[in-house]
């Protein structure tokens, strides 16, 4: 009797990717709608309850930014968490910060301490960020689609916190405890919709750092894109809020614009990121970002002041869209690492690096501001932008086949 051959088994299928892809999309839009509430506040919460100038403002993103130097090593000490575990964290971590502004009382201590606790949980969520959506991504060849389409969603949710803002100080009513009131509840309930999340994958052994010289050009690239990032960050703002004296409302809408614009062109970027390469858009990303240099610098030379108050609009959307050309950055790495699991704790390092110049270079762009004008410290920023052009015309996708050996564990 001749015996049927017993039918292979079928593999096990990989389990359903769009529950965890709706839970992190739920998660980082709760988080985005918290930020946009803070970015929005934030400067003119100094300037009406601490009377900062641009010296002091400068100086005050030392202990703002010392979480983003500290990311990896904050990373790295949750060593044992999954990475969905380290973004439920960071969660909580601007939850609490942004609570804690809302009852800090005034006192200038309280206030530094409560930010910084922001700070840590706003910084070590970026790298993470980028991580967990390159996991949900179909493939390699998608990566910049789905973090393209990630940061469509973030940008989607952001409009209902800066909408919240410009309603809630219409009249001038600028009501600073219930703005941060809101952004720290919608922050804690985005960490606990991340804890549900279940990513074995992404659970990965992370070294303290990751030093490889093959990765030099992303980590030139993280240092200058600190500069650009602290001098729009920190000074864009503040030429609107204390030389044009714009409020938080005014703030609101230019935010509200950046973020509709955005619903459309993160999406392309991403897409851009596929069909033309990291390379071509970084380098648009300088070209574009010297020009709103200059225009930042020059705009108060114009007499009229609403056309002035026009080019600082239009200077202050086109920096925030292009804020997203980082996950070009992200996926060249990706592209470079020598191991899957140095892609995490690299992209941390990263995040390290190019705070380690934006903790001191505000404190100098405040003295270059008050010594020489603040027309000055974009025409600096200008040439950091020349900078930016250069090493990005450097970008090649080396072969996916090299040497391990040339990788250095710190």
């Amino acid at each position: 009797m001749t015996t049927q051959p017993t039918p292979a088994q079928p593999a096990p299928a990989a389990p359903p990717r769009w529950p965890n892809l709706a839970l992190f999309l739920v998660g980082i839009s709760l988080l985005s709608a918290a930020s946009g509430m803070f970015d929005t506040a934030f400067n003119n919460f100094v300037k009406d309850v601490y009377h900062l100038n641009a010296d002091q403002r400068g100086v005050l993103e030392f202990p703002r930014e010392l979480p983003g130097f500290l990311t990896a090593f904050l990373v790295a000490g949750l060593v044992f968490f999954s990475e969905t575990r380290i973004a439920a964290t960071a969660a909580f971590a601007t939850g609490l910060g942004m609570l804690g502004l809302a009852y800090e009382g005034g006192s200038w201590t309280s206030m530094l301490v409560v930010l910084t606790i922001w700070s840590a949980g706003a910084h070590v969520i970026m790298p993470v960020r980028s991580s967990i959506g390159m996991d949900l991504a179909p493939d390699l060849v998608s990566r910049g689609r789905r973090l393209g389409q990630i940061s469509g969603v973030a940008v989607t949710a952001s409009i209902v916190g800066y909408g919240l803002v410009w309603l809630l100080t219409r009249g001038g009513n600028h009501n600073y405890r219930l703005i941060f009131q809101i952004g720290g509840a919608a922050a804690l309930v985005a960490g606990c919709v991340l804890l549900f999340m279940r990513m074995p994958g992404a659970h990965v052994a992370r070294p303290r750092l990751v030093w490889n010289r093959r990765y030099w050009l992303y980590y030139v690239l993280s240092f200058l894109f600190g500069a650009r990032k602290q001098v729009f960050i920190t000074f864009g703002p503040w030429v609107l809020v204390r030389i044009f004296n714009q409020s938080v409302g005014v703030i609101a809408a230019l935010m509200i614009v950046s973020a509709l614009l955005g619903i459309l062109f993160q999406p392309l970027l991403g897409r851009a990121i596929d069909r033309l390469g990291e390379r071509f858009v970084l380098m648009a990303d300088a070209a574009v970002i010297f020009c709103v240099c200059i225009g930042y610098g020059a705009a108060h030379l114009f007499d009229h002041r609403a056309l002035a108050l026009g080019i600082l609009y239009v200077c202050f959307v086109i920096d925030q869209l292009f804020f997203g050309t980082g996950m070009a950055r992200d996926i060249y790495l990706a592209k470079t690492a020598v191991r899957k699991e140095d892609i995490a704790p690299t992209l941390s390092l990263g995040v390290t690096i190019n705070h380690a110049v934006s903790m001191s270079l505000p404190a100098l762009g405040g003295w270059l501001w008050m010594r020489h004008g603040h027309d000055k410290v974009f025409y600096a920023a200008a040439v950091v932008a020349l900078a930016m052009f250069f090493f990005a015309s450097l970008l090649r996708v080396p072969s996916r086949h090299l040497p391990e050996a040339a990788g250095r564990v710190v």
